[in-house]
C-alpha cells in the first residue's frame, strides 16, 4: 500500500484451536467476554476458547446450525440457541441449566446482563414471539410474550434494564422496569430480505443504542420525558442524534470512543466476466455526523472464501475496554486491534519517516516494547549517510550516540570510508565523552590536507588536550616549509605553541604577525620578561593597546625601560610619556623637560595644556623652545608665569593683535599698571580703543579711556560704546541700590528680632548659682533684700560678687562671656528685691 494515511488498525487471523475448527466446520455466531470467547458453528458445535483461539471447552448443543451465544457479564451462564428450536441457558461453572425446544428455528436469546444474580433470573428469545422468561416460585421458569406479529425475531441486545430487538418491521426498544415499549424505529429499506441482510443492533452505552440496517445508520438516545408531558406516554422516549447512509451494506456495528467501526459488506463488478461478485469485506471506521459521516479508515480484508459469503455471513463482535474487534466469516475469524507506538513507529520506518519514528519512539520510551530508540537511531543517520546528508546525518549523532564512545569511532571511521570527516568534525564530542586521541588526530589531518581554515578553527575549538599537540605541531611546521609566509598556518601553529606552554615561540609568531591577541597572551601568561626588548614592535602594532599595557604593568617593565627602549623612536616616546603624563602628572616629571621638545615637535595642541599642568618643567628651557619655534601662545603663558605680564601683554599686542585676547589677559591678572600699557597701546588704534569701551568698565573707570582719546579720531561704533558704557554703570548702581536695601532690611529685621528676644524674662529658682562664688544665686532667708545681675547669656551673678568695671560706661557685660568679645546677648539685666 503506497498511501500516507497511516492505518489505524492493525489486523491478524485468531488461530491456534480456531484454525483446527474451521477445517471441519464453519463459523455461525460468537461472542466475547473480556475473559474468553464462544465460538459457535453449523454443525451444533459450542467452543470456548482464550483469546488466542485456543480450546478450553466444548459443547455440543444441537446437531444444525447455533444461531445464537448469549453471556452475562460475569461469564458464568451462557444462553444457546440453534436452527432446531432449541434454547438452552447454563451455568458454567455451576449444575443450573434449562432447556426448551421449540416448534420453530429460535434465531436469538439473550440472558439478563447481571444473571448471575438471584433475582435476575431472566432471558429472552425470539423466534416468531419474543418471550420473556423469568424464574419464580420453585425455580420454575414462566414465559411471557413481549411481542409478536411481525414476522421473526432477527436479533436482541439487552443492556441495564432495557432490551432491544429487530423483527421484519423494525427496531423496538422495551424499559424493562415500567414493562413499557418506548420506541419503534421503521427499517427504512423494506426491499432488502431482513433474513439476507439482517439488522445490526449495539449499545453503546447504558443509554444509547446504534442501529445498522442496509445501509443506514441510526444512533438513538434513550431520554427521560419530563414529567409535564407524561399523561398516558412511557416515561422515556428516543432521539435519533445521528442518522446517515453507508456506501455499502452493514454487517455489524462496534462502537470506538466517539467514532464507530462499521463491517461492511460488498458487491463488485468483476473486471473478466463483467458479472456482480462478493468482494472483501470492509471494515471503517467512521465519526458520526448529524446528518452524515466523516471517513476516518477504510480497510479491505481478506478473509477465507470472501467470494461465497452473504452478508448474514459476516458478525462483528467487539471487548468493550480493549479496543478488540472480532470479524467473525464461515471460514475465518480476524482480530482487529487499535495500532499501539510500536506500530506506529513501524509504519513510519517503513515509509522511511525516521525522524518522526525517533520523535514517538523518544516520547514514548516508557511504553514501547518491540524497538529501541538506539536503533532507530542508527537507522535514521544510515538513512541520512545513504541520501547524501553528510552534514544532517553528523548533527543527528549528537542526540542519536550521545555518550556512547564506541559508536561515536564507529561512525566517524564510517565517515572516513566514504571521505566525509569534515562533515562529522563540527559535531565530535569534546568533553564528557572524550574520544580517543587518534579519531581527532585523524580529523585534524584530514583538514591540514585540504583546508587550511577548517583546521585552524578546530585548533581554536578544540580542547588542547584531544590530541597529541607534538604530532600535530610536527605536521604544521612540515607544512610550513612549503608554505612559510602562510599566515594563517602560521597563526595556527602559534595557538598550538600556546596549548604546548611554548609562550615564547607563540609571541615570536604573534608579533611577526602582528595578531590582535598577542596583548591577550602576554597578560595571560605574563609574558612581560620576554617583550622588553619587543617594545618598538608592540608599540608599532598597536599603540594604544601597547601603552595602556606597559602603564598598567610598571611594576614589570620600568619607565625608565621604556624610555630607553623608545630613544631612537621619538614619536612613540612620546605617546607613552603623554598617556604616562595624563594618568599621573608626577610620576614622568624627569622627562618633562623632554616632553617639551617632544609635544612641540609631535603635538602642539597639547603643549600649552602640558605646560599649565606640569610642576616639574623648566620654565626658561620650555620659554626658549617657544620662543625659537614662535610659539606665541604657549610664550604668552609662560611670560606671565614667569612674572613678566608686561611683555606677555606687549606679545598679545604685537604679535597676535588681538584686543579681546589682551582684555582677558589684563582682567586674568588684575594689574592696573597693566590697564595702563593696555590703554597706551592701544590710544592710537581706533579697533582696540571699541574693544576696551566694551569690555574695560567692570574693571577700569572708563573716563582715565575716553580722557585719552584725540579729538578728531574716528573710533568705529563709538556711539554703541558709550551707551554700553553708560548701560553697565546703570546696571552697577542698580545692583548697589538694591544691595543696600536688602542689608538695610535684613538688618532692622534682625535687631527687631533682637530686641524682642532681649526683652523677654528670664527664670530665676532655687537651683541657679552665682557663677563667680558659686553659691546659690537665691538667699535661703526670701525676707531680706537681695540683688541679682541676670546676662542675656544666662550667666547670673550676686551684684556684690561682680568686678568693679573700670571704664565710663555704665553698660556691663557678663564677665565669663565677654573676657575676649564683647557683643549683643551679653548685657545687664539687673533685678532687685
Amino acid at each position: 500500500d503506497e498511501s500516507e494515511e497511516e492505518p489505524k488498525l492493525k489486523y491478524e487471523r485468531l488461530s491456534n484451536g480456531v484454525t483446527e475448527i474451521l477445517q471441519k466446520d464453519a463459523a455461525s455466531c460468537m461472542t466475547v467476554h473480556e475473559k474468553f470467547l464462544a465460538l459457535g458453528t453449523h454443525y451444533g458445535k459450542v467452543y470456548l476458547l482464550d483469546v488466542q483461539g485456543n480450546i478450553t471447552q466444548k459443547f455440543d448443543v444441537s446437531p444444525v446450525k447455533i444461531n445464537q451465544i448469549s453471556l452475562d457479564e460475569s461469564g458464568e451462564h451462557m444462553g444457546v440457541c440453534s436452527e432446531d428450536g432449541k434454547v438452552q441457558v447454563f451455568g458454567l461453572y455451576s449444575a443450573e441449566e434449562f432447556h426448551e425446544t421449540f416448534d420453530c428455528p429460535i434465531k436469538i436469546v439473550a440472558v439478563h446482563p447481571h444473571f448471575v444474580r438471584s433475582h435476575f433470573k431472566q432471558f429472552v428469545t425470539g423466534g416468531k414471539k419474543l418471550l420473556l422468561y423469568e424464574r419464580g416460585w420453585m425455580n420454575r421458569w414462566k414465559p411471557s410474550v413481549l411481542h409478536e406479529g411481525e414476522g421473526n425475531i432477527r436479533n436482541v441486545k439487552w443492556r441495564g434494564h432495557l432490551i432491544a430487538w429487530a423483527n421484519n418491521m423494525g427496531v423496538k426498544i422495551l424499559d424493562m422496569i415500567s414493562k413499557q415499549r418506548i420506541t419503534n424505529v421503521p427499517r427504512d429499506d423494506i426491499s432488502l430480505r431482513p433474513d439476507m441482510y439482517p439488522c445490526s443492533l449495539c449499545w453503546k452505552d447504558n443509554l444509547t443504542l446504534i442501529i445498522g440496517w442496509g445501509n443506514s445508520v441510526k444512533i438513538c438516545s434513550v431520554k427521560e420525558r419530563h414529567a409535564s408531558e407524561m399523561r398516558d406516554l412511557p416515561n422515556r422516549y428516543v432521539e435519533i442524534v445521528f442518522q446517515f447512509d453507508t456506501e455499502f451494506y452493514i454487517s455489524g456495528l462496534a462502537p470506538l470512543c466517539d467514532q464507530l467501526v462499521i463491517l461492511s459488506y460488498v458487491k463488485e463488478i468483476s473486471e473478466k466476466t463483467e458479472v456482480e461478485c462478493c468482494a472483501r469485506p470492509r471494515l471503517d471506521i467512521v465519526q458520526p455526523l448529524p446528518e452524515s459521516c466523516e471517513e476516518i479508515s477504510s480497510d479491505a480484508l481478506t478473509v477465507r472464501g470472501f467470494q461465497e459469503n452473504e452478508c448474514r455471513d459476516y458478525h462483528l463482535e467487539y471487548s468493550e475496554g480493549e479496543s478488540l474487534f472480532y470479524i467473525i466469516s464461515p471460514r475465518d475469524v480476524v482480530v482487529a486491534k487499535e495500532r499501539d507506538q510500536d506500530d506506529h513507529i513501524d509504519w513510519l520506518l517503513e515509509k522511511k519517516k525516521y525522524e518522526e519514528a525517533l520523535m514517538a519512539a523518544e516520547i514514548s520510551q516508557k511504553t514501547i516494547k518491540k524497538h529501541k530508540i538506539l536503533d532507530i537511531g542508527l537507522a535514521y543517520i544510515n538513512h541520512l549517510v545513504e541520501k547524501g546528508e553528510y552534514d544532517l546525518a553528523a548533527r543527528k549523532c549528537q542526540k542519536i550516540l550521545g555518550k556512547n564512545t564506541e559508536l561515536w569511532e564507529f561512525e566517524v571511521y564510517k565517515f572516513k570510508e566514504i571521505g566525509q570527516l569534515k562533515a562529522i568534525s563540527r559535531y565530535l564530542p569534546r568533553r564528557d565523552p572524550v574520544l580517543k586521541p587518534l579519531i581527532y588526530e585523524m580529523v585534524l589531518h584530514e583538514f591540514l590536507e585540504s583546508d587550511y581554515e577548517g583546521f585552524a578553527t578546530l585548533i581554536k575549538e578544540w580542547p588542547g588536550d584531544l590530541y597529541n599537540n607534538t604530532i600535530i605541531v610536527q605536521a604544521v611546521v612540515d607544512h610550513l616549509k612549503k608554505d612559510p609566509q602562510n599566515r594563517t598556518l602560521l597563526r595556527t601553529l602559534a595557538e598550538l605553541y600556546t596549548y604546548d606552554q611554548r609562550y615564547g615561540r607563540a609571541l615570536e609568531i604573534y608579533l611577526t604577525l602582528r595578531h590582535k591577541d598577542v596583548f591577550q597572551l602576554i597578560h595571560k601568561h605574563n609574558l612581560f620578561s620576554s617583550i622588553r626588548d619587543k617594545i618598538v614592535m608592540l608599540m608599532d602594532f598597536d599603540s594604544e593597546k601597547a601603552v595602556d599595557m606597559l602603564l598598567d604593568n610598571e611594576d614589570k617593565i620600568s619607565i625608565d625601560r621604556v624610555v630607553e627602549e623608545l630613544e631612537n623612536r621619538p614619536e612613540l616616546q612620546h605617546v607613552y610619556l603623554h598617556k604616562l603624563f595624563k594618568r599621573d602628572h608626577h610620576k614622568g616629571q624627569r622627562y618633562h623637560e623632554k616632553q617639551i621638545s617632544l609635544y612641540a615637535e609631535y603635538d602642539r595642541p597639547n603643549l600649552l595644556p602640558f605646560l599649565r599642568d606640569s610642576t616639574h618643567c623648566p620654565l626658561e628651557k620650555a620659554l626658549e623652545i617657544c620662543q625659537q619655534r614662535n610659539f606665541v601662545e604657549e610664550t604668552v603663558y609662560l611670560l606671565s608665569r614667569m612674572g613678566n605680564s608686561r611683555s606677555a601683554l606687549k606679545m598679545i599686542m604685537e604679535e597676535l593683535q588681538d584686543v579681546d585676547k589682551a582684555i582677558e589677559f589684563a582682567k586674568e591678572q588684575d594689574d592696573g599698571e597693566l590697564w595702563e600699557d593696555l590703554i597706551l597701546y592701544s590710544i592710537d588704534k581706533p579697533p582696540f580703543i571699541t574693544g576696551l569701551l566694551n569690555n574695560i568698565g567692570t574693571h577700569v573707570d572708563p573716563i582715565l579711556l575716553i580722557h585719552r582719546i584725540k579729538e578728531g579720531m574716528e573710533i568705529p561704533n563709538l556711539r554703541d560704546s558709550l551707551v554700553k558704557i553708560l548701560q553697565d554703570y546703570n546696571l552697577q548702581i542698580l545692583l548697589r541700590e538694591g544691595c543696600k536695601k536688602i542689608l538695610v532690611a535684613d538688618s532692622l529685621s534682625l535687631l527687631k528680632k533682637m530686641h524682642r528676644t532681649q526683652m523677654k524674662g528670664v527664670l530665676v529658682d532655687e537651683e541657679n548659682i552665682c557663677e563667680s562664688c558659686l553659691s546659690p544665686i537665691l538667699p535661703q532667708d526670701a525676707s531680706k533684700s537681695f540683688n541679682v545681675v541676670v546676662f542675656h547669656c544666662r550667666h547670673m551673678f550676686h551684684k556684690e560678687c561682680l568686678p568693679v568695671s573700670n571704664t565710663v560706661s555704665t553698660v556691663q557685660f557678663c564677665n565669663i562671656c565677654s573676657a575676649k568679645h564683647r557683643g549683643p546677648g551679653s548685657a545687664i539685666l539687673e533685678m532687685k528685691k
